[in-house]
């Protein structure tokens, strides 16, 4: 509704608000006042009053206490037309009791704080405090709780780190089993690949993948899924290294359970030339960083005995004392280009990853003279996982971290990577990563906490190619909350984290991606035991 009055007040018109042009128009007489003029009077007075009445019921919800109407709306109106805000009702005093530093061991041994709050409301009617001990009551409350969820994190990160850093018996026994299997069955001991497919090991018209593993079980999914996945199999080959003592498991697995027509090849450590011609940068490395560790780590119980550190920080030294980021399998793709000098191009993948999709593509992307085709972690909706910059592995407060690195800059991820290795040869990348690890030693570890990755980030800095997310989608074995359907679009999926899925603490929603590659019925594996669930 419009209300126009004339200048001379003499006139007065209400124009209605549903579109129409109809008017009415009030005539008001010098010294008299009509019925009609009565009626849009009061018409107009209710209104208002309607308006009152709703700003004074909204102020009375907002803050319990008694007010004249007037006065209520005077407090509601007054602040806005005058630009100022709103004052809080909150007592000042609480403010104060919970801005007071926390004192050590405050809550401890106490039996006077509310456990619940059920009791904390009772506590509180039955009582009658003031808002000063209200506050006083709320903050101990907070902070027993507080340290009772800190204590149940941090027992759960250790329970997970032991569970995720012994061997599973089931693992240990189907070592075990094979182990006996190449010793008395010569079925089991077949040369890997036979001797007719040897020159398609340095062949470069084939799709070369290589897979670092001590983990058979673990091995024997990537393979399967690999080859499995594959359009042309009969041009993947497959580059098993492992150690000494898994290598007679691991042969005897492939021996026993070929992947034709795809070409396996395995190959202990000790059986590359080049590792032993002298001594190797990475065995070196990994002697003083066990030294190093074993001196300033203290052992878990050491880490868990920490009551300052957040538990996202004990978790992480936890993870670091993993024997994974110690293990000689996670360092040597860092040798990549001495271990296969024939080749130019491999795709490098950890053996807790499964290949959803032919991989072959890969050899098509330009890496516009790169040397590491990787996805970078900083970008997609998964804000928990893909959130990853090189301040979440590297520590910025030490000064030659600072000086020399951007700490909003993007990581990648490494699981399922591209390498150029022709590229790689006419740099400086792996004198660049022992560098590092020589820096970082004589830090006592302080520029970094976990293993490869970081110094990885350092080396490869400049020679990253950055490619589609969908080739490698990370955070299965820590992300309980990544949807199936996601993970299963996927082209690699990636269980990096301590939720491996051959292991107890797995997801179970998302371990039926990794199990559908595991033959349960097969002999070796349903006598040591493993299920699909």
């Amino acid at each position: 509704m419009q209300l126009h009055i004339s200048p001379s007040l003499r006139h007065v018109t209400v124009l209605p608000t549903k579109g129409f042009k109809d008017f009415i128009k009030v005539k008001i007489a010098s010294g008299k006042v009509s019925y009609r003029m009565l009626f849009y009077v009061l018409l107009l007075f209710t209104f208002l009053l309607r308006f009152v009445f709703v700003l004074t019921a909204v102020e009375s919800i907002d803050g319990d206490f008694k007010c004249s109407t007037i006065g209520c709306l005077g407090k509601k109106i007054a602040p806005r037309i005058l630009g100022r805000k709103i004052e809080s009702t909150v007592p000042e005093v609480i403010y104060k009791v919970l801005d007071e530093p926390v004192e050590k061991d405050e809550v401890e041994g106490r039996s006077d704080i509310p456990q619940t709050l059920e009791d904390f409301m009772t506590d509180m009617k039955e009582g009658g405090y003031d808002a000063q001990t209200f506050a006083i009551k709320l903050r101990e409350m907070v902070i027993l709780m507080e340290k009772r969820t800190r204590t149940a994190k941090i027992q759960e990160y250790l329970y997970r780190h032991v569970a995720s850093s012994s061997i599973p018996k089931q693992l240990h026994c189907l070592d075990l089993s094979l182990a006996s299997e190449h010793t008395n069955n010569a079925q089991a001991r077949l040369q890997l690949p036979p001797a007719e497919l040897v020159p398609a090991l340095v062949d470069n018209s084939y799709f070369h993948f290589v897979l670092a593993s001590d983990n058979v079980l673990a091995a024997s999914v990537v393979a399967t899924s690999l080859v499995r996945n594959s359009r042309r199999p009969g041009k993947v080959v497959l580059h098993i290294i492992t150690d000494r003592k898994t290598y007679y498991p691991m042969q005897a697995w492939f021996s026993l359970h070929p992947l034709s027509p795809a070409i396996i090849e395995v190959k202990a450590l000790h059986h590359f030339d080049w590792f032993a011609k002298g001594k190797v940068p990475v065995l070196e490395a990994m002697e003083k960083d066990q030294h190093v560790r074993s001196q300033f780590r203290g052992g878990s119980s050491a880490i868990v005995a920490n009551s300052i550190e957040k538990p996202q920080v004990v978790a992480a030294k936890l993870q670091a004392l993993s024997p994974k980021y110690n293990s000689m399998m996670n360092h040597i793709r860092i040798h990549l280009p001495e271990l296969f000098p024939s080749l130019n191009k491999i795709v490098f993948l950890d053996d807790d990853i499964v290949v959803q999709t032919d991989l072959s593509p890969l050899w098509d992307v330009e890496m516009n003279g790169k040397v590491n085709g990787a996805v970078e972690t900083c970008t997609g909706e998964d804000k928990f996982v893909m959130s990853k910059r090189l301040k979440s592995y590297l520590n910025f407060s030490h000064p030659l971290i600072a000086e020399n690195f951007d700490p909003d800059e993007c990581a990648w991820a490494y699981g399922m990577n591209i390498f150029d290795l022709e590229a790689w040869r006419n740099t400086n990348i792996s004198l660049t990563y022992y560098h590092w690890v020589e820096q970082n030693i004589k830090s006592d570890l302080s520029l970094w906490q976990l293993g490869t990755l970081p110094p990885g980030l350092i080396a490869f800095h400049g020679h990253v190619h950055l490619i589609d997310p969908f080739w490698h989608m990370l955070g299965l074995g820590y992300q309980e909350k990544t949807r199936f359907s996601d993970a299963e679009s996927a082209g690699v999926i990636h269980f990096n984290g301590r939720a491996k899925p051959w292991l107890d603490i797995a997801f179970p929603q998302l371990r039926p991606l990794w199990a559908k590659y595991v033959n349960f019925s097969d002999k070796f594996i349903k006598s040591c035991n493993i299920r699909a669930s």
